[in-house]
C-alpha cells in the first residue's frame, strides 16, 4: 500500500519552479529538500524566487553549485524519497541521483516534447516562427528530455507573441499538466507514453551575441528573432558606427519596401528595418546605449555614420 504522503526532493528555479512547487504542497506532497540556483547578478531576474517561497513555506532550500556533488547525494539518500522533480533547474541531474527516488524521478520541460529538447525551448520555437507549443512532464533519464511522456498541455503561440509572452502561458501549462498528473504517479497508476525522439531535436543554449539582425534574411525570419530575444532578454540588435540598437518593440510592417538597401532607416518619422525579402519590420522602441532614442535621434545617427 503507497504511503498517504508522499514525501520528495525538488530541484527548482524560475517562475515554473514557483508554481510546481505550489502545486506539489496543494496535492499533498511533503517536500523535505528544495535544491535551487544562486541568482546571476549578470541576468537580469525577471521572475519569481524559488528560494523565497521556500522560506516562506518554511522549507529547507540549498543552492549547490554542482549537483554531482556525493555531499548532496548523500543527503538525498538520507531523505530516501518517494519521488525527485526538477521544475526549470538548469543543470542535468546524475542518474545515480535520480535512482535515489522509489517512485520516479520527473522533470517539467517546456516544449511538447519530443521536440525542442534541451535549452531554452520557448526562445527556440519562436525563432522558428512556431504556433504551438507546451509544457510535458516526463521521467528522468540519462540523456536530456529523452524519458517517457507522463503529460502535455499545449499553447498557442500567437503571431505577435514574444518569448517572455509564450513563457507566461507555459507557466500556466506546467501548473495545469503537474496538477492532472500528480494523482496518477501518487497512486502508481501514471500511464507513460514513448517518447520517441526521432520525432524531434536537441537544441543548445543561446548566447546574447546570437540576437545579431542578419538583415539578408526575409522580414519573417527577423521579425521572429526579434520575438524570440526581446525583452527581458537581451534583444536583436544591429550595430552602425560603433553604435548597438537593440530592438525592443516592433511589428511586421505591411506596406512593400522600394529602392532601400538592407538594415535601419526613417521613413516619414517611422522606424524601418528593411530586410533580404524587400519586406520591412516596423520598430516601435529602439534602445541605443542603453537609451530609448526617437525617430529623428537615429535619423542624425545614420546620416554621421
Amino acid at each position: 500500500m503507497q504511503p498517504t504522503t508522499p514525501t520528495a526532493v525538488v530541484f527548482a528555479y524560475h517562475n515554473v519552479g514557483v508554481r510546481c512547487i505550489k502545486t506539489l504542497l496543494a496535492r499533498g506532497i511533503h517536500i523535505a529538500l528544495v535544491v535551487s540556483h544562486e541568482d546571476n547578478p549578470a541576468e537580469t531576474i525577471w521572475f519569481e524566487s524559488v528560494a523565497a517561497l521556500c522560506a516562506e513555506s518554511g522549507i529547507p532550500c540549498i543552492t549547490p553549485a554542482d549537483p554531482k556533488s556525493p555531499e548532496l547525494s548523500a543527503r538525498i539518500a538520507e531523505i530516501a524519497p518517494d519521488f525527485i522533480f526538477s521544475f526549470y533547474y538548469r543543470h542535468m541531474l546524475p542518474v545515480e541521483l535520480l535512482a535515489l527516488a522509489k517512485r520516479g524521478a520527473y522533470n517539467l520541460h517546456g516544449s511538447l516534447l519530443p521536440k525542442y529538447r534541451g535549452r531554452v525551448p520557448v526562445n527556440w520555437a519562436v525563432l522558428h516562427g512556431e504556433t504551438e507549443t507546451g509544457a510535458t512532464l516526463h521521467a528522468m533519464a540519462a540523456k536530456p528530455d529523452a524519458g517517457a511522456i507522463i503529460a502535455q498541455t499545449p499553447v498557442p503561440i500567437l503571431p505577435d507573441d514574444t518569448a517572455y509572452e509564450v513563457f507566461g502561458k507555459l507557466t500556466v501549462a506546467a501548473e495545469q499538466t503537474l496538477w492532472q498528473a500528480l494523482p496518477g504517479l501518487i497512486q502508481g497508476n501514471a500511464v507513460a507514453l514513448t517518447n520517441d525522439l526521432s520525432q524531434g531535436s536537441y537544441f543548445g543554449g543561446r548566447k546574447p551575441e546570437d540576437g545579431r539582425i542578419d538583415w539578408s534574411q526575409t522580414a519573417q525570419q527577423v521579425y521572429n528573432l526579434h520575438r524570440a530575444v526581446a525583452p527581458p532578454y537581451p534583444g536583436a540588435f544591429t550595430e552602425i558606427a560603433d553604435h548597438r540598437f537593440v530592438i525592443s518593440k516592433a511589428r511586421l510592417y505591411r506596406p512593400a519596401i522600394a529602392n532601400l538597401p538592407q538594415g535601419l532607416h526613417v521613413v516619414d518619422n517611422v522606424v524601418l528595418g528593411v530586410c533580404g525579402d524587400g519586406h520591412a519590420i516596423r520598430i516601435i522602441e529602439l534602445r541605443c546605449d542603453d537609451k530609448v532614442i526617437t525617430a529623428q535621434e537615429l535619423q542624425q545617427l545614420i546620416a554621421k555614420a
